[in-house]
């Protein structure tokens, strides 16, 4: 960074900054709590020669504040997989439950926002295709922040929300499902080779907002790639090369989770075994009626400040999972 050409490339830049912000968030709290650790024993060590107990008590305080400390670094070291400090793809897809599941597919969106936000995560939209009635049928983002695809990986897979349905005049519980997809953005940095006589690309008018500009012309793109079935868009730009870099770099990310897949039996499990988005395949149950109560079936934490979870507070659900996902790699 001290180098004076190091701002000549914008993107590189940024991916470098990202990058050292990330490492500083594993490095300056350790030693934060070795500052304190001393402070705190030199504290102890002269209470004792006074006999002050007063201020005992206050150093047993900080010890446990201490020890809160550790666990969120413990946390962090967990987030030590090759690519958990890259940005990510991040994709909500409403699934069986028509409108019941695109508006939920929205409540998701929204919570998930909420989190990024409150974690000072940037993202944009890539691609969104409305619900027929209300709602998201589904929408990909590109979300970049510490540590983004290491946690965001977390939320991969179904989730399934009881409710009173506000689309039911009859005021009758329903049941929906939506799917959270997560991928690695690379940023050009790894080298995934592409057939182009595998791919098949389809330009056409963005559905989404974004001026006349946007919806008289074919600026949007979808790429299928044939031999895997695998299918990426993007309408976020009005320049329909800007688009398809952006979806080849989306295909190029699912193709490399893919050959990981192959490696890791887990990993297959979280991105390629998803199953149907419905009965029987969800990581978490979001339950507002007749009691209210978010589950984590994967771990068995579960919240019922119900309200604060939809708000965006995701963070101790995420942390749960990276030990249960550290215990179980170490167990194996």
């Amino acid at each position: 960074m001290a180098q004076s050409d190091f701002w000549d490339n914008p993107k590189a830049a940024k991916s470098v900054v990202t990058r050292l912000s990330a490492i500083n968030s594993l490095i300056n709290p350790v030693q934060e709590v070795g500052r304190s650790v001393r402070d705190l024993q030199e504290l102890f060590e002269l209470a004792i020669e006074e006999s002050d107990n007063e201020t005992l008590a206050s150093v047993q305080e900080d010890i446990a504040q201490l020890g809160q400390q550790c666990d969120r670094i413990e946390v962090a070291g967990m987030l030590s997989g090759p690519d958990d400090m890259r940005p990510c793809f991040f994709s909500i897809h409403a699934g069986a439950g028509g409108t019941e599941s695109c508006d939920w597919a929205n409540m998701l969106l929204r919570m998930y926002t909420r989190y990024f936000e409150d974690n000072k995560f940037s993202y944009e939209e890539l691609d969104l295709t409305p619900g027929e009635e209300a709602g998201v049928r589904s929408i990909t983002l590109r979300v970049e922040g510490p540590f983004a695809f290491g946690k965001l990986s977390c939320e991969t897979g179904v989730h399934r929300l009881v409710r009173i349905s506000p689309f039911d005049s009859q005021g009758r519980r329903h049941t929906s499902f939506a799917a959270v997809d997560v991928m690695p953005d690379f940023e050009n940095d790894i080298e995934i080779e592409i057939n182009e006589d595998e791919i098949r690309i389809d330009y056409y008018r963005a559905s989404g907002a974004g001026g006349q500009h946007v919806n008289k012309t074919s600026s949007a793109v979808r790429i299928t790639h044939e031999p895997t079935g695998i299918v990426v868009q993007c309408q976020n730009d009005r320049s329909q090369h800007k688009n398809k870099a952006e979806a080849m770099k989306m295909l190029q990310g699912r193709l490399y989770m893919l050959e990981q897949q192959k490696r890791d039996a887990e990993l297959a499990k979280l991105y390629s075994n998803k199953g149907e988005i419905a009965w029987g395949n969800q990581i978490r149950s979001y339950v507002l009626q007749p009691y209210q109560m978010i589950k984590d079936h994967r771990t068995d934490y579960q919240s019922g400040n119900v309200q604060a979870v939809l708000d965006g507070d995701i963070e101790s659900f995420i942390e749960s999972y990276l030990r249960f996902r550290a215990q179980k790699k170490h167990s194996t």
